[in-house]
């Protein structure tokens, strides 16, 4: 980093771009902005960029009120136009990074995003990703991606890498307060980058590459891939031996050594556990080397949809009645609590799966109140009505909302099929749950 660099930063005259306005970029935004930073955001749509330059926040974390106070102040503001990337003295990508068909990594948004940078590059700008990646793509893609163009490392321009760690609707860790692995392609790239994120992340956490930097957020998410796969696998386990599998886990959770807490669930979803081993495992194959656990975990957590449709049928068989003949609510589309996300969640899955079973499936979610299905239909939530619920052959527990009175819910049921343990052994006559049988 050179010394005119760290006066920027400390003086708060360093200009930031950030690419992509989503779930990470957004937050980060406008952690830089209130920090006193003057923020770009960058993104292709017309109507996120319209919505933030309106002083609206379209992410649930992020409340509108801080977005207006910025963009009144002319500390934020968002645009389509990728020349604006030539006043930026620290650009940051947080573009997403999907799979492609065949469970490829899709590099198509960060290679867009160094196509712009390319052709408006601030001489001596500071590069870091965020977007979840294989290990080497920064130094490939990024670094001798510029090289190649005969830009110079550490003079014209410097690379770094710092994963995102952003948890939806998690209201404990923020972006200050979640610490930040920073891993730079030079010392000179990992301390400007560093000393960037030092301005609002509470502690920073420097690594010697950027390979490490990457690979440490592919290692975090598959642990949590393997051991969600292994309490699902469990769960089925206790079902067929007639034991309860939420009461095991709080038993087992009591030593206080050795054990991590996991809950079964009906499948995983966001962007982070769905595909984040998958870059790993295409890595890894690319040195051939194949991961049985990355595999085993994707079959395994990719499978419990059917589970539940099959404990559906089960429910309903208890009624007398045909899944071909119910009505089925759904109770949460949204992967998880108190977040409107809709991203890979299982909740599609378990849709597609029951109308193809020829049942008649509506859906509630008070966040996520629309999604398109498998026929590229629009699908809108019935309103929070407790009385409709009664109208259902069986409602299946997937997400529920805070603002969602699952005892309500249970209260006006017919029957109901609990994935997550949210009623407990309570209702215990019409309900069937994942986990357990809620009449032992």
């Amino acid at each position: 980093m050179k010394p005119q660099h760290k006066v920027q930063i400390e003086n708060r005259t360093a200009k930031i771009t950030i690419m992509g306005l989503g779930y990470v970029g957004l937050p980060l935004a406008v952690s830089f902005a209130k920090a006193g930073f003057s923020v770009t955001g960058y993104d292709p749509s017309d109507k996120k960029v319209a919505t933030i330059n309106a002083g609206t926040s379209d992410i649930s974390d992020i409340p509108s009120e801080f977005v207006n106070e910025l963009v009144a102040t002319k500390k934020l503001t968002a645009t389509t136009d990728e020349t604006t990337i030539k006043q930026a003295d620290i650009i940051i990508i947080c573009v997403p990074t999907p799979l492609t068909a065949s469970f490829e990594p899709d590099m198509r948004f960060i290679e867009s995003a160094m196509t712009a940078i390319s052709a408006n590059l601030k001489e001596g700008a500071l590069i870091v990703l965020e977007s979840t990646t294989y290990p080497g793509t920064t130094r490939e893609v990024i670094s001798q991606g510029l090289e190649k163009q005969g830009l110079c490392l550490d003079t014209d321009f410097f690379a770094a890498y710092s994963p995102e760690r952003v948890d939806p609707g998690n209201k404990r860790f923020t972006v200050q307060n979640t610490p930040k692995v920073v891993g730079g392609i030079t010392e000179a790239s990992k301390d400007y980058a560093v000393n960037i994120y030092d301005q609002i992340i509470n502690q920073v956490v420097p690594v010697s590459t950027t390979e490490i930097a990457e690979m440490s957020k592919l290692l975090e998410n598959t642990f949590r891939s393997v051991n969600i796969a292994f309490i699902n696998e469990m769960a089925m386990l206790a079902e067929k031996l007639d034991i309860n599998i939420w009461e095991t886990i709080d038993a087992a959770a009591t030593k206080p050594f050795g054990f991590m807490k996991f809950t079964p669930g009906p499948g995983i979803g966001g962007h982070c556990i769905p595909l984040d081993p998958m870059y790993l495992s295409w890595k890894a194959k690319s040195s051939n080397f194949f991961s049985r656990f990355i595999e085993l975990s994707q079959n395994v957590n990719k499978s419990m949809p059917e589970h539940v449709v099959g404990k559906a049928m089960m429910a309903l068989n208890k009624e007398g009645k045909s899944l071909t003949t119910s009505k089925v609510l759904l109770v949460g589309m949204a992967y998880k609590e108190n977040i409107s996300d809709l991203r890979e969640s299982p909740a599609f899955d378990i849709h597609t799966l029951l109308t193809k079973q020829k049942a008649s499936v509506d859906f509630l979610d008070t966040r996520a109140t629309s999604f398109i299905d498998h026929e590229k239909e629009i699908k809108q939530s019935i309103p929070l009505e407790y009385d409709r619920i009664a109208e259902y052959d069986l409602v299946i527990l997937l997400t529920c909302h805070e603002d969602m009175d699952v005892t309500k819910i249970a209260t006006n049921a017919r029957a109901i099929l609990d994935t997550k343990n949210f009623l407990g052994r309570t209702f215990a006559d019409k309900t069937t749950a994942l986990g357990f049988d809620a009449n032992l």
